[in-house]
């Protein structure tokens, strides 16, 4: 099969979004489809050319046309019906404005993915935006959803969610697809040696591991404050991985020094390749206590390499790992994270090598983005184009 992806860009930085299309790419090749992208990238970008998905780049409007890609809908017209199926991935932007002016009553078969941008905590967190987005809804994302052959969820909460949140959800086709990675590389010294080098203060001492954006809403004040409560003044180490806006990054740490924890708080800023998969198999947890988390990339990385997770109720996948047995799900106060904490700290080691091997059997079993592909490709596979 062919699949467009309409994407607003491709920029691998950007994380988040570009991400999982860009992995879900790998497994689609790995089962022998194809994937391209069309995004509002400008054709000279550099990320353009390095994608490992062919890219039509439509390039980015002037300031005064900026929300109306002209080039994309004529494109889109033009070659819509090249493909077996289009999955529109986010919302909110000027290329889902484009598959909206082309897609619905057209007879190509779509989907559109949300990637948690339904969620209503961005709505409690920007006021301002809320009366624009509700009529966004109505004129353009509403109706682009409502023609859909599916819109596709990561987990059921997000589901619920969504339905439960905006006015006239009706006629939507909602299934849930999962989400997840692909299968890591094997644990090996030369990892342990790059997170060593990047994190020497850890040595051999137990640790959390926050790997993520250091951003407000990934709740990493409660995790200080859960962490300073529970495994205060012991030898339990914290490490904050991922990059963040300097004056941010310094009030966090200023918080870990006002709670007496500075020591035990390491902060090696981003961390990529080997000292990235180094720091998830030497840990023995990862821990996201986010206030909102449509999905978090980082905790099927961590089931993958057979380590426990924490995560607070507002990750998306929370029921999942409590399913299966994979980790701790906390609120998102202090006190429940310390208690999820000490309950970690509490658990003998073969108590928390079980619960990792059950973190790598709901790896394979949904976070697979193989397995994730396998659903979304079935959402096209009754065209009667394909056969």
């Amino acid at each position: 099969m062919r699949i467009l992806h309409v994407v607003a860009d491709a920029d691998p930085a950007k994380g988040g979004v570009i991400e999982g299309v860009l992995r879900l790419g790998d497994a689609y090749r790995s089962c022998g489809h194809e994937q391209h992208l069309l995004t509002l990238d400008a054709p000279e970008d550099r990320w353009v050319a390095d994608c490992p998905s062919p890219v039509f780049a439509m390039g980015r409007a002037s300031d005064a046309k900026r929300f109306y890609p002209a080039r994309a809908i004529a494109w889109l017209r033009q070659h819509a019906g090249d493909y077996d199926g289009i999955v529109v991935d986010g919302l909110w932007n000027a290329a889902t404005l484009a598959a909206r002016q082309v897609l619905p009553g057209s007879g190509v078969p779509y989907a559109v993915f949300p990637h948690g941008m339904l969620d209503p905590w961005f709505r409690e967190l920007q006021p301002t935006k809320e009366w624009v987005k509700r009529q966004l809804f109505r004129i353009n994302e509403g109706p682009l959803l409502r023609g859909a052959r599916a819109v596709l969820f990561t987990a059921e909460s997000e589901r619920m969610l969504a339905a439960q949140s905006w006015p006239g959800w009706t006629g939507m086709r909602e299934q849930v697809v999962g989400f997840g990675t692909g299968e890591p590389p094997p644990e090996s010294d030369a990892m342990h040696a790059a997170f060593g080098g990047k994190v020497p203060a850890v040595e051999n001492s137990p640790y959390v591991l926050f790997l993520s954006r250091i951003h407000p809403k990934k709740g990493i004040g409660i995790l200080l404050e859960g962490f300073a409560e529970a495994c205060g003044r012991g030898e339990w180490q914290l490490v904050i991985a991922g990059p963040g806006e300097a004056g941010f990054v310094a009030s966090l740490r200023d918080r870990a020094a006002r709670l007496g924890i500075a020591s035990q708080v390491h902060w090696p800023g981003m961390l990529t390749g080997a000292a990235k998969w180094g720091a998830l198999y030497g840990c023995e947890a990862m821990a996201l206590t986010s206030y909102q988390e449509n999905f978090g990339v980082v905790v099927a990385e961590a089931c993958a390499c057979r380590r426990p997770v924490i995560v607070s109720d507002q990750v998306a996948v929370h029921l999942e790992i409590s399913g299966a047995g994979a980790g701790l799900v906390c609120e998102t106060r202090p006190p429940s994270v310390a208690a999820a904490l000490s309950d970690l700290c509490a658990m003998p080691p073969v108590q928390r090598k079980a619960v990792g091997t059950n973190g790598r059997a709901l790896f394979e079993s949904v976070f697979a983005m193989e397995k994730v592909a396998q659903r979304v490709l079935a959402v096209f596979a009754d065209n009667p184009e394909n056969g």
